[in-house]
């Protein structure tokens, strides 16, 4: 339950830079179309970002060396 507080709470303040940064009104459709766009990219750079950590992490040599 604490994990998906966090992560909503991560995603709505995401959400408020989104909006304070590009001083938009939601009020208007087309700011509503522009934070839309905003934050879809936002997310996908998230994961694409998190993918990229992840596949490294995989990568990465955890065993130790056999000393020879």
């Amino acid at each position: 339950m604490k994990i998906r507080i966090a992560i909503l709470l991560f995603l709505l303040i995401g959400a408020f830079f989104i909006i304070s940064e590009n001083n938009l009104s939601l009020n208007k459709s087309e700011n509503l179309t522009k934070f839309m766009s905003l934050y879809s990219s936002w997310m996908y750079r998230i994961f694409d970002n998190m993918g990229n950590s992840v596949g490294y992490v995989v990568k990465m040599e955890w065993l130790p060396q056999e000393e020879g």
